[in-house]
């Protein structure tokens, strides 16, 4: 249509450039370059290696060096192609802004441990978001902290996402995005989805904390990591993804197992939601994996089947049937509505 969604002309990129993560996101954008004839950059997240089983911390160094390489290497390709100057100033501006945003959302994320859950699930699409598509700017970081001091308050002041909260769910990946009323149904029976390994970790920047437990990741700023010159600001960026929890689930599939179920006991779960989502093929790949993992520590687990972007693939009646059935496995009857 050459339209966007406010009825203007479609603008035509000067270049396309792409984090390749998951999945097929490198090949969207290779289409996209090629329809306009225009360049295309990608930066793939770096790969991890396993020894005996256990995740190869000997290699993160090189994954580090090998993704800060490739970040020097599209600044110069980027430079080259608009004959603009790089901003040092603003890189480094953006990198603080998004270790301070993703590390804020962490934050938050973590006081869903707390009886009664302070938000639900619903509510956080509408939170995580930010930190998905502007974590880099200032608006972003003061978002965040202004929300941490809010859900601070709401869990000093017990104060219930769900005031009928007698059943805590954890969920997983995208949810169909047009049934978001799955949620509210659950709720009829006061059980309340606490989050998921998806608004979580793609958000968020957790790492493990003196206790053992996740928790925010400290900034390069806390760490002590230099910001100077640009491949200091490169390497902080790269050592911060590499870092992720959930690059570790996205490019190894057995991490992914191990971090649902520690997601699940660490927020207190009584049961686990799993979307057998077939809109996105890196987070759903492992899903019937997961589903015996939970199972062989003792969780309870739900599954449905669909897709989050198209609801020709989603039997609304089929997924409400099943979660009911979620809930009578898990002993709960609808509450009574108030009169």
């Amino acid at each position: 249509l050459d339209k966007t969604p406010f009825g203007t002309k479609f603008p035509k990129p000067d270049f396309c450039f792409q984090l390749h993560i998951c999945d097929s996101h490198a090949k969207w954008y290779q289409y996209v370059s090629e329809y306009y004839g225009v360049p295309y950059f990608a930066i793939e997240a770096p790969p991890i290696t396993v020894k005996n089983g256990v995740l190869d911390m000997g290699n993160f160094d090189k994954r580090v060096e090998y993704m800060t390489d490739e970040m020097l290497a599209c600044i110069d390709w980027m430079q080259k192609i608009t004959g603009r100057k790089y901003n040092d100033d603003l890189f480094r501006k953006a990198v603080t802004n998004e270790c301070l945003s993703t590390r804020t959302w962490a934050a938050v994320c973590s006081l869903q441990k707390n009886i009664p859950a302070p938000l639900d699930q619903k509510t956080m699409f509408s939170l995580y978001i930010i930190s998905v598509l502007m974590r880099f700017r200032d608006e972003s970081r003061e978002f965040y902290n202004m929300l941490l001091d809010e859900v601070k308050d709401r869990v000093a002041n017990k104060i219930a996402a769900l005031p009928t909260e007698r059943c805590r769910i954890l969920d997983d990946s995208q949810p169909p995005w047009y049934f978001l009323k799955l949620y509210r149904h659950m709720e009829e029976y006061g059980a309340v989805t606490i989050g998921s390994h998806y608004s979580f970790l793609l958000a968020g920047a957790f790492s493990e904390q003196p206790d053992g437990t996740w928790g925010p990741s400290q900034t390069p700023a806390e760490r002590g990591m230099p910001m100077k010159a640009r491949r200091d600001i490169c390497k902080a960026l790269a050592t911060w993804y590499c870092e992720r929890p959930v690059f570790e689930g996205l490019l190894m599939p057995m991490y992914r197992n191990q971090q649902i179920v520690r997601l699940a006991k660490e927020w207190k779960a009584d049961a686990v939601l799993l979307h057998y989502n077939r809109g996105c093929e890196g987070l759903t790949q492992t899903i019937p994996e997961q589903r015996l993992a939970l199972q062989k520590e003792g969780l309870i687990v739900g599954t449905y089947e669909g897709n989050m972007g198209d609801a020709r693939e989603l039997d609304e009646a089929q997924v409400l049937d099943r979660l009911d059935t979620l809930m009578e496995t898990l002993g709960l009857t609808k509450i009574p509505a108030q009169v």
